[in-house]
């Protein structure tokens, strides 16, 4: 249950101490998302027409916007941000978590020597993303031109779950390497292979945990649609808060679990009492 829900509770446990690292980037992640396209096929697909173009689907399942330079400036902020508050985020919460102490002395210190392993991990999903999102966008091209409406959604539907299981499965490869490189000092390949050790044991209730959060954020997106463009964005940006939130503070709370390493905010937690 604490690979699923571990990271929901300390969230909201320390909200007011976590939640200003995520404000900046949720609202860049919430300024790059392409409204229009995916307004035009979101709207597609709920009212009995999903066909578009291929450019349709990616700009509406890429995180980069390529509609203007305005929207090209909001994604590669965001990028910066994410790997900015991500690296800060995490220096806070580990020595949290190992001394029990919620404050932010020597944070800044920890916060060098994350910075350039939160950049190498943030392009990586960037990455991974980004292809994912042209292979899906493909597919779902080649799908939409059947000639029969329900074959299309048919086919269309079991293409999203898929790649969308494909998309959480390729995440967790890597999911472990950042908190283990941050506790242990390892090198790049030697941090991966003891991570993925770890987490080859929960990779299924990683997989849950991920799937629960990934089909939450596209609920809430395909219905909000049918808002303006402000709406969206500022229900985008809330939402990508506790997102980023729980994926970032969820790898310190796997990682401090798998390795059998005690949690001293818990304990002090318990002390008070």
């Amino acid at each position: 249950m604490r690979t699923v829900f571990g990271s929901w509770k300390y969230i909201f446990k320390n909200l007011w101490f976590v939640l200003p690292f995520a404000v900046v980037p949720a609202v860049f992640m919430a300024l790059s998302l392409d409204y229009l396209h995916i307004e035009a096929v979101a709207k597609g697909f709920f009212t009995g027409a999903p066909q578009a173009e291929f450019l349709d689907f990616f700009h509406a399942w890429s995180f980069i916007r390529f509609d203007s330079a305005l929207g090209a400036v909001y994604s590669v902020l965001a990028i910066v941000c994410i790997v900015v508050f991500m690296a800060a985020l995490l220096a806070f919460v580990e020595k949290h978590m190992r001394l029990g102490k919620r404050t932010f002395g020597g944070v800044a210190q920890q916060f060098k020597n994350v910075l350039p392993s939160a950049l190498f991990i943030t392009l990586f999903y960037v990455i991974l993303y980004e292809i994912w999102a042209v292979v899906l966008s493909a597919i779902l091209y080649v799908i939409s031109q059947a000639d029969t409406v329900a074959v299309v959604y048919v086919l269309y539907s079991i293409a999203v779950l898929v790649f969308l299981f494909v998309l959480v499965y390729l995440s967790t490869i890597l999911y472990l390497w950042l908190p283990c490189k941050l506790m242990t000092g390892f090198r790049f390949f030697e941090a991966f292979l003891y991570s993925y050790r770890l987490m080859v044991e929960r990779r299924l209730k990683l997989v849950l945990s991920f799937a629960v959060s990934l089909a939450a954020a596209l609920i809430v997106l395909c219905g909000c649609v049918f808002l303006p463009d402000v709406a969206f964005r500022i229900v985008g940006a809330v939402l990508f808060a506790f997102l980023f939130l729980n994926f970032c503070i969820r790898m310190e709370v796997i990682y401090f679990d798998a390795d059998k390493l005690d949690r001293e905010d818990e304990k002090h937690s318990l002390r008070r009492y």
